[in-house]
C-alpha cells in the first residue's frame, strides 16, 4: 500500500543559515489505518533506558502497553498494573538514539502556521534518509524544531511494517521522575525469559 505525503507552503521564506542535524527526542504519539496508539514516551539518552506506556486500538481491539527498556542491563520488562504482573525478556538490540542521522538530508525549512506577527508561527526543518535494519532498509523523514531540537513529526517505513506516523506533542526538556525507569514491586521475582532467536525484542518490532 502506498501513502502519499503532500507538504503545502504557504508564502513561507526561507532562512538563508544551513540548519543543523539535532540530537534529542522526547515524547511520542503514533497513528496508522489499522492503528491508533496514544503514548506516554520517557527517554534517557544518557542511562539507555526508554520507559513507553500507551493505550490504541488495532484492528477494532483496544490494547494497553507499559513497556520498561534497559538497554544497559538487557532487558525489557512488560509491566501490566492491573493485573499486577510482569514479564522479564531479553533485549538483545543496541540503544537507538532519538535525533537526526548525520547522514539525513535536508528536505526543506519552513513556518508551521504563520510568520505574519510575533509567535504566529514555528520555523521546523525537515530530514529524509534510510537506515539500515535487521531486515533491509529503512525510510525516514523527521521534522524538528530549528530552535531546541524539538521533534515535531517522524514518518518511518518498512516493508514489514508499512508506514508508521508520529506526531509529538507537550514535550518536556529535562529528568523525568527516577521511578519512571524502576521496574515495580511486582516485578522483582520475574525471571528472564528465554531468548527468542525467530522473533527477538528489538525498539521497531514493539510497533
Amino acid at each position: 500500500m502506498k501513502v502519499l505525503i503532500l507538504l503545502v507552503c504557504l508564502s513561507v521564506g526561507i532562512l538563508a543559515t544551513k540548519p543543523k542535524k539535532c540530537s534529542k527526542y522526547y515524547t511520542h504519539i503514533e497513528a496508522s489505518e489499522k492503528l491508533t496508539a496514544f503514548a506516554k514516551y520517557s527517554y534517557d539518552a544518557c542511562g539507555k533506558r526508554i520507559r513507553l506506556r500507551e493505550v490504541g486500538s488495532y484492528s477494532n481491539k483496544t490494547f494497553h502497553i507499559d513497556l520498561l527498556l534497559l538497554y544497559k542491563e538487557g532487558v525489557m520488562y512488560v509491566i501490566n498494573d492491573r493485573n499486577r504482573t510482569c514479564h522479564k525478556k531479553p533485549l538483545n538490540d543496541s540503544f537507538h538514539p532519538m535525533e537526526v542521522p548525520q547522514n539525513a538530508s535536508l528536505l526543506g525549512q519552513v513556518v508551521l502556521g504563520s510568520k505574519s506577527g510575533p509567535r504566529e508561527g514555528l520555523l521546523v526543518n525537515t530530514w529524509v534518509g534510510e537506515l539500515q535494519v535487521k531486515n533491509g532498509t529503512a525510510k525516514y523523514m523527521t521534522t524538528v524544531t530549528e530552535f531546541g531540537c524539538i521533534p515535531i513529526s517522524t514518518y518511518f517505513h518498512t516493508d514489514k511494517t508499512g508506514w508508521i506516523v508520529t506526531s509529538f506533542f507537550n514535550n518536556i526538556k529535562g529528568r523525568v521522575h527516577h521511578d519512571e525507569f524502576k521496574p515495580p514491586p511486582f516485578c522483582t521475582d520475574a525471571q528472564l525469559e528465554d531468548w527468542d532467536e525467530e522473533n527477538p525484542v528489538t525498539f521497531f518490532s514493539l510497533f
